[in-house]
């Protein structure tokens, strides 16, 4: 059975799609890259089934995860490659864009100072006296773990 064929599973027949929700979460993203990995095809004598719970691949929450991938961007390829990769933990960024990060401007050409606030061109940026301009972060204290006994 292929990704966009309607399964022939009683259970599948009867519960139907998982629907996709109408706006996507950044939780959202990350449970269908979970889904699309952890329910990836197995080789069977009989073909491929889910890896995780034995069903005829795709199961309901592998459709549900491309489903979900497609509408966040993603394009087949890059589902594959999810799934070939094998970690349920990736992170696929929110919101996901096609047109790749963005050119790194070079720091001579950038308007901005030291602090990070835009100077004027040819002004060195003003040192505030007493420190290093970074918050003064406490010390973490020590664990207290339990004793053996």
């Amino acid at each position: 059975m292929r990704v966009g064929e309607q399964s022939t599973d009683p259970i599948d027949q009867i519960l139907g799609e998982v629907p996709v929700p109408a706006q996507l979460t950044p939780e959202d993203v990350r449970l269908a890259v979970r889904a699309v990995v952890v329910h990836a095809a197995e080789e069977w004598p009989a073909g491929p089934k889910c890896r995780n719970d034995g069903a005829a691949y795709p199961c309901r929450l592998h459709r549900w995860g491309r489903r979900v991938l497609e509408a966040h961007g993603l394009n087949e390829r890059q589902i594959d490659a999810l799934v070939r990769h094998g970690n349920p933990f990736v992170h696929v960024p929110f919101p996901f864009v096609l047109t790749g990060p963005r050119p790194a401007v070079p720091a001579a050409q950038s308007p901005r100072g030291q602090a990070g606030r835009v100077a004027a061109p040819g002004v060195r940026p003003a040192i505030r006296p007493g420190g290093t301009g970074r918050p003064a972060v406490p010390p973490a204290p020590r664990p207290r773990w339990p004793r053996a006994s």
